[in-house]
This record gives C-alpha cells, sequence and structure tokens, in this order.
C-alpha cells in the first residue's frame, strides 16, 4: 500500500472537520447557555467539591475542557473567581472532559453515527437561519455534532493502515518494546501533539482509533492519554499570557494539577492498568471479542486517572495556591483585580454582610481615583508607546469597575433579600446608590481619557493656557474625590458634606468662567474650534465628574443617618 501526500491532506483534512465540529458544538452550546454558564461558576464554587462538580458538568456539557478552562481563567483575570476557586473548578474539568472518549467508544465505533450526520444536518439548517438567537445557537450545536462524528469516520478511514504497510508497522515497532522507555517517548509525543492541535479531544479520538485497529498495544494508548492531558493546559496558559498574575496562576495550577497526576500514576504505571483492565473485564464484563473493548479501557483509563487525581489534590488546594504564588510571582505595581471582602460563599449575618460591602465600596472609591489620576498622568505622555500601554490600564480599569458595579450591587440585593430591619434595607439603598454614582465616575474618566485620545490623534495641540486651565480643573476634581473618599471611609464621625459641596460650586464656577473664554480665544483664533471642542469636552467631563462625587457624599450621607 502507497500512502501519497494526497492521502496525508486527506488525514489532515478529516482532523480539521473534527476539530472544527468540536469548536462549533461548544460554541453552539455556550452561546446558548449565555451569561448561565458564569452565574453557574460564580455561584457553585463556594467550596473545592462544588467547585469539582461545576466544573466537570459545564465541561461534560460543552465538550471541551480548553473552553472551561479559559473561561475559569478569564474570570480570575475579571475577579470574579478567586484563585482557590478557579482550581476547583479546573480539577472537574479534567474529569468533565472524559465524557468525550466515552461518546465515541460508545457510538464512534459500535454504531456508524456518522450516517445520522447528514440527516441532522437536514434538521440543524433551518435552525441556523433562524432570527431567534437561541435556535440559531441549537442549530450550530446540531451542525457541531453532525461535524464531529463525520471527522471521526472520516479520520478512520483515511489513517493508513500500518497493518498492510509493513514498513511504516516496522517504523513504529522501533519505539513500541523499548520497555518503560517507550511509555515515556509516548507521553512525550501525546504532550506535544495536543498542544499543537490544541484540542485534546482530537488527540484522544486518534488514541482510540489506533489502538481499536491495533496499530499501538493499551499501555502505549494509556501514556498518549497521559500526555494528552499535559498537553491540554497550553491553551489556558496561552489564553492568561496577557492576562493579570491572577489568571496566570489559575493557568500554572491547571498545568500543575495534571502534571503531578501523570507522575504518579507513571510511578504505578502496571498496577493503575491492572485496575482498569479488572473495571472493563470483570466489573463490566466488555469481552475482549467485542473489539471494541480496548477503546472502553482506554476511557475508563481516562476517567480513572483524573478521577483519582481530584480524589488525592482536592485536599491540597491550599497547597496548590501557595506554590503558585511562589512559581509565578506577583508584578511590581500591578493589581490584584478581584474583590477582596466580599466572598462568594453563604451570607454571614446582616450587619456583617453590610460590613463587607461597606469595605469593598471603600476599596472601589480609592481604584476610581487611581484610575483618574492615571488620566492626569494620560495628557502629559509625549511618548507614544507608554502612551498606548496607560489608554489600555485606563480601558482595563473601567471594565474593571463596571464588574465591581454588578458584583457588589448583586451581593448588596442578595444581602437585602433576608431578615433585614427596615433601616438596614434604606442603607442598602443607599449604597447601592453609591455604587452608581462611583461606577459614573469610572465612565467619566474613560470618557476624559477617549477625549485625550482623540486629540492626541489631531495635528494640533492645546496652548500652554489650555493645559494650565485644565491642569487646574484636574487639581479641583482630585480634590473632590479625596473629600470624597475621606468621608465614605468614615463611619464613626459626622458626616460633613459642606467642604465637598464648596469644591463642587468651585468647580461649576470654573467651568462657566472657561467656557465663556474659550468663546473669546476661538474668537480671536488663538486656536482653532476643534481644539476648542476638546478643550470643553474635558472641563465639561471635569464638571460631570464633580457632580458624581457630591452624589457620592450625597448618598452615604443618607446611609450614615439611617445607621444613625
Amino acid at each position: 500500500m502507497e500512502y501519497s501526500f494526497y492521502d496525508f491532506l486527506a488525514l489532515l483534512g478529516s482532523l480539521a472537520l473534527f476539530l472544527y465540529g468540536m469548536k462549533i458544538m461548544s460554541e453552539g452550546l455556550q452561546k446558548f447557555a449565555g451569561d448561565r454558564l458564569r452565574s453557574i461558576l460564580t455561584a457553585m464554587t463556594t467550596n473545592r467539591v462544588t467547585g469539582v462538580l461545576t466544573g466537570m458538568l459545564i465541561t461534560a456539557l460543552i465538550q471541551s475542557s480548553s473552553a472551561t478552562t479559559v473561561m475559569v481563567v478569564s474570570f480570575v483575570n475579571a475577579g470574579l473567581l478567586t484563585l482557590s476557586q478557579s482550581i476547583g473548578v479546573i480539577m472537574g474539568a479534567n474529569i468533565g472532559t472524559t465524557v468525550t472518549a466515552w461518546i465515541i467508544s460508545a457510538l464512534g465505533f459500535k454504531v456508524d453515527i456518522s450516517a445520522f450526520s447528514l440527516p441532522l444536518l437536514a434538521i440543524g439548517i433551518p435552525l441556523l437561519f433562524s432570527q431567534k438567537s437561541s435556535r440559531k445557537s441549537v442549530g450550530e450545536f446540531i451542525f457541531g455534532f453532525a461535524f464531529l462524528f463525520m471527522g471521526l469516520n472520516l479520520l478512520k478511514t483515511n489513517a493508513p493502515d500500518l497493518s498492510q504497510n509493513p514498513d511504516m508497522l516496522a517504523f513504529v515497532q522501533n519505539y513500541t518494546d523499548m520497555g518503560f522507555f517507550s511509555v515515556l517517548l509516548f507521553v512525550l509525543i501525546g504532550t506535544v501533539l495536543t498542544m499543537i492541535v490544541q484540542a485534546s479531544a482530537a488527540t484522544m479520538a486518534i488514541t482510540l482509533i489506533m489502538c481499536a485497529n491495533g496499530w499501538i498495544s493499551f499501555e502505549l494508548g494509556a501514556a498518549l492519554v497521559l500526555g494528552e492531558n499535559i498537553g491540554t493546559t497550553i491553551t489556558a496558559n496561552l489564553a492568561a499570557l496577557t492576562a493579570n498574575t491572577q489568571a496566570r496562576r489559575a493557568a500554572m495550577a491547571h498545568l500543575m494539577f495534571n502534571v503531578f497526576g501523570v507522575i504518579w500514576v507513571l510511578m504505578l504505571f502496571e498496577p493503575f492498568l491492572s485496575m482498569v483492565d479488572w473495571i472493563i473485564s470483570d466489573f463490566m464484563k466488555v469481552s475482549e471479542a467485542d473489539g471494541v473493548a480496548v477503546s472502553f479501557k482506554l476511557s475508563a483509563f481516562h476517567t480513572c486517572f483524573n478521577v483519582c487525581n481530584v480524589l488525592i489534590l482536592i485536599w491540597f488546594v491550599h497547597l496548590i495556591e501557595k506554590t503558585v504564588c511562589k512559581i509565578v510571582p506577583q508584578k511590581e505595581q500591578e493589581e490584584e483585580y478581584r474583590l477582596q471582602f466580599i466572598t462568594g460563599g453563604m451570607l454571614s449575618t446582616a450587619e456583617l454582610s453590610i460590613l463587607q460591602a461597606r469595605k469593598e465600596i471603600n476599596l472601589f472609591a480609592e481604584r476610581i481615583q487611581r484610575m483618574f489620576r492615571m488620566v492626569r498622568d494620560l495628557l502629559h505622555t509625549e511618548n507614544e508607546n507608554d502612551f498606548n500601554k496607560l489608554f489600555s490600564r485606563i480601558e482595563k480599569y473601567e471594565n474593571i469597575s463596571d464588574n465591581m458595579e454588578v458584583e457588589i450591587a448583586n451581593y448588596l440585593t442578595q444581602v437585602s433579600e433576608g431578615r433585614l430591619s427596615s433601616e438596614s434595607k434604606l442603607q442598602i439603598r443607599g449604597m447601592l446608590r453609591e455604587v452608581t454614582e462611583i461606577e459614573s465616575i469610572g465612565d467619566s474618566c474613560y470618557n476624559l481619557a477617549r477625549t485625550i485620545n482623540r486629540k492626541r490623534r489631531g495635528n494640533e495641540d492645546f496652548t500652554g493656557a489650555q493645559y494650565e486651565h485644565i491642569s487646574q480643573m484636574f487639581q479641583l476634581t482630585d480634590d473632590a474625590l479625596t473629600q470624597m473618599i475621606a468621608l465614605v471611609e468614615d463611619m464613626h464621625q459626622q458626616v460633613d458634606v459642606n467642604k465637598s459641596f464648596n469644591i463642587e460650586m468651585e468647580i461649576n464656577n470654573y467651568r462657566n468662567q472657561l467656557k465663556n473664554q474659550n468663546v473669546i480665544d476661538v474668537n480671536e483664533k488663538k486656536y482653532d474650534y476643534q481644539m476648542g471642542v476638546h478643550y470643553m469636552d474635558i472641563i465639561a467631563e471635569c464638571e460631570k465628574l464633580g457632580d458624581y462625587a457630591v452624589n457620592v457624599v450625597e448618598a452615604h450621607r443618607d446611609v450614615k443617618e439611617k445607621k444613625a
């Protein structure tokens, strides 16, 4: 038998169809589930056991551990999950991904599922062109499911038949009879192959086909599976490259979990394989005559490996957390973008819950002032690269402020549903208003940054007098934020809002003065009309920001009065 270049391309095309089917099936389910996946992840990670179950269920549902771990990394990056919560979900994802192998073993070899692929496409096509997004997502899932098994069938068809090609078989045999070194080699091959393909499900399908056709032994198939478990961690680590330290630590925890599991299974390789063989042969009563016993053995090995690994390491979540914190140290001047005082666990007493939310609001206010000071620096940043970096950081702060508003507001809403006095409920209402107004300050800061960015893209610059006026307005606005934070953090003394009102009045008067002067300066051609627009946009946004700061102070005063 000659294996031509065309046959090789056909094999790659079959793999491409399988991967594409996996991708759109996963994406279709994720779109259909929408924010529910996020809600499930954040609500069900209160302890390590529920975290594992959550990761297992979601991965079994969307058929992609990579998708789950990337999602988890992104949530850690956004501060919606803590590092310890993410480790539990990642452990569960490793168990959930084993479902794919069982589906292929049960359906892909005993039943020609590809025969149903074309009828499935006929069912899915009307849904795919539906105007309703949920139906369209179901259509994508059906298409992905059909493509997945069409690809699997074509992989079996286009894979080289080693039994009819003695030369190729001899080449493989050179690496299959070296004892334990062969096992280690196939672990490496499985790792590299999965890192290249970036889908453990695809390499698992190839492994199942090779074992079912008798091209490699069950032992070497198991070694490939171990390698695939290491290789699949590359996706999350790639996703975490541009993320913050906590997200990179979550990705590293995924790698550590799988590497540790592979090491201890290799140390107990023969006994572990014997256990799996007993499960399939004696417990599940699958005989070798069935011709699919080896694929069931591999699926059982994959599941047993991940389940045993989770049962061992679930007790060492905090140790894993400490280890990855040492391996991936905190970068200088990088923030921990997550809620620090509000946890995802069961709500404690109402008073304690309100206190936790108060601390988080204080932290929120401090971060917003930090964001405003970045905007001040942005105005005077000359270097293009430094400007772009700072602007990106301000954009990131804007996303963080949106997330913090939602998370604190959701927490306060949950607290308000408990058994509370009418005074406490009024207090929570005032705190919700504070959170909304602080987030509005974040929006104003981002608007200021965008205006500065637009001005920079133009051909002209502000005059010296304009820069001086903007700097003075920035200083007044920063004073307003400083006073706001001082009042928000002071819960023990009487809140005096007069200073905040005085600063706000000063900002308003200065805005009116600059507005009138701007008309005169444009008429006298001291600068063109467009620069006058950018200039007044910055001044007006600062005045608006000052209003939001006063709103926060007023809301806090109301909270203080309700508490009294």
